[in-house]
């Protein structure tokens, strides 16, 4: 038998899907199915769809935040952010079920990733001054990449990885993106909400090193346990 067919809707859930729970992913999805089936009548790919997507978020990212604009760069990625619901819709009403969506998904989605935690990163270094929260900003951007590698790499080699951890990708970003969104009210004379963003950062960065204990004690345990089994295998057989 081959290997199944991963669809881009089967992929590991992204931060638009993460941010709305099972009832409010049912409303988008009829309300942005019209939309989905106009983009392919116009003949629009998921992936353009996709890369777009993205591109929105990067720009959000890495023009708002350097700038101490968390408000409308958080609106600005929330709004591309629907670009995973339509992607994936698009997908489903085509047919199509492929590999390649879901590793441009998956790839994209790390690049998302490093334009968000890189933005604070460059707002912490410049303009907001704190060489420290600089630092757990880049931490939360590599911490987050090495975290999601660990169960790529360990699947890659044949274990399970049974342990999704304490912070994925879908806490990590919906606890930052609501954080810098409060956060940018202080902007509109909100007293003492910015703290809530490094706040944030902190729990991400603690969050995401228990994670990767986590995955790295697990694939160490599988790997020891898939290796007696297979020291045990010919033992049993020469009997």
């Amino acid at each position: 038998m081959g290997q199944p067919e991963v669809t881009r809707a089967a992929a590991t859930p992204t931060v638009g899907k993460a941010m709305l729970n099972k009832y409010a992913r049912a409303f988008f999805t009829r309300v942005l199915t019209p939309f989905a089936a106009f983009l392919i009548r116009r003949g629009v790919s998921p992936d353009t769809v996709t890369l777009i997507g993205t591109a929105g978020v990067v720009a959000g990212a890495l023009v708002f935040y350097p700038r101490g604009e968390f408000f409308w760069g958080t609106v600005v990625i929330t709004l591309f952010v629907f670009s995973d619901l339509v992607d994936g819709n698009m997908a489903r009403q085509l047919g199509r079920s492929s590999r390649w969506g879901a590793f441009l998904d998956s790839t994209l989605d790390r690049v998302a990733d490093g334009a968000i935690f890189g933005g604070f990163a460059l707002w912490y270094a410049g303009h907001g001054n704190d060489n420290l929260l600089c630092a757990v900003s880049i931490f939360c951007l590599a911490s987050g990449q090495v975290v999601s590698y660990t169960k790529a790499r360990g699947e890659s080699i044949g274990l399970p990885v049974a342990v999704n951890g304490l912070v994925e990708r879908a806490e990590r970003l919906v606890i930052s993106l609501v954080a810098a969104g409060l956060a940018g009210l202080h902007t509109f004379g909100v007293p003492g909400i910015q703290w809530l963003l490094p706040i944030a950062l902190w729990i991400v960065a603690a969050g995401s090193l228990v994670t990767l204990i986590q995955r790295v004690v697990t694939v160490r345990r599988e790997s020891a346990e898939a290796e007696a089994a297979a020291q045990a295998s010919p033992s049993e057989a020469a009997k």
